[in-house]
């Protein structure tokens, strides 16, 4: 197997890993949510999976996105993965041209010409194709995009958004996590103290972070811990959300 093939293997599973959680609820992705969990479980890959993610219709586009920025044809390039999820200096390559069109084509008739124009006003802001900015910014004036538009809550935006907790306990199929909620402190999102939370990491005996041990920072996604993550790693992620809701506050 040639070295652009692993990375594409790597770059696929590391997709399914935070894909899963949403697609299991029924947010996005096909309904095969049973077939992404066996892949992603099992550490395997073909075009199977490739077909399955290539389904994720608010995330893959956002993958296309980064690739493009960065001169790279294959949109699960790992880094491109962990750009959108986790975020990384990819980011930093798609110009504001380029994030505008994706965002006027996907976005421009989901909502008010006015909630639009706030929409990208954002871009020239410092905003990023980052799965936080989409909870944030998008998710919150489209909507999801299956089913009617409903008002989206701050548990919704709390849950979908990527986070990280430190694991405390195991018990069972659960983790017992320390993290940060989503708050509103005088009507702005912001992050509050650090409280005790449980998230489900197993189905069956089986999960995406069976090497985690008590100490580790995990990273969750609808209550679901879908990947361990470095220093460096929980860095990025840290930057990407304080960036993300910065920019939604000034709208909010």
């Amino acid at each position: 197997m040639t070295s652009e093939m692993l990375s594409a293997v790597s770059g696929l599973a590391l997709f399914g890993r935070y894909a899963f959680p949403p697609n299991r609820l029924g947010y996005c992705g096909s309904a095969q949510y049973q077939e992404l969990f066996e892949y992603v479980a099992e550490q395997k890959s073909d075009k199977g999976l490739l077909a399955l993610t290539q389904k994720f219709e608010a995330a893959f586009p956002y993958l296309l996105l980064i690739a493009q920025a960065n001169g790279i044809s294959n949109p699960f390039d790992p880094r491109v993965v962990e750009a959108y999820w986790i975020g990384n200096t990819f980011l930093e390559k798609v110009s504001e041209p380029l994030l505008y069109e994706s965002l006027k084509e996907r976005f421009r008739a989901r909502m008010p010409a006015r909630m639009f124009q706030y929409l990208i006003g954002k871009i020239e802001m410092g905003a990023k194709p980052h799965h936080n900015f989409h909870v944030f910014d998008v998710y919150t004036k489209a909507g999801p995009l299956r089913g009617d538009h409903t008002d989206i809550s701050l548990q919704q935006m709390d849950s979908c958004r990527i986070s990280w907790g430190k694991l405390l306990e195991v018990n069972g199929s659960s983790l017992v996590v320390e993290r940060e909620p989503l708050i509103l402190v005088q009507g702005k999102l912001a992050l509050g103290p650090a409280e005790k939370k449980i998230v489900t990491w197993q189905i069956d005996g089986r999960g995406f972070v069976q090497d985690a041990h008590l100490g580790d920072i995990v990273a969750i996604h609808w209550d679901w811990a879908s990947d361990i993550l470095s220093h460096a790693s929980l860095r990025w992620l840290q930057y990407e959300t304080h960036m993300c809701l910065a920019l939604a506050n000034k709208t909010i």
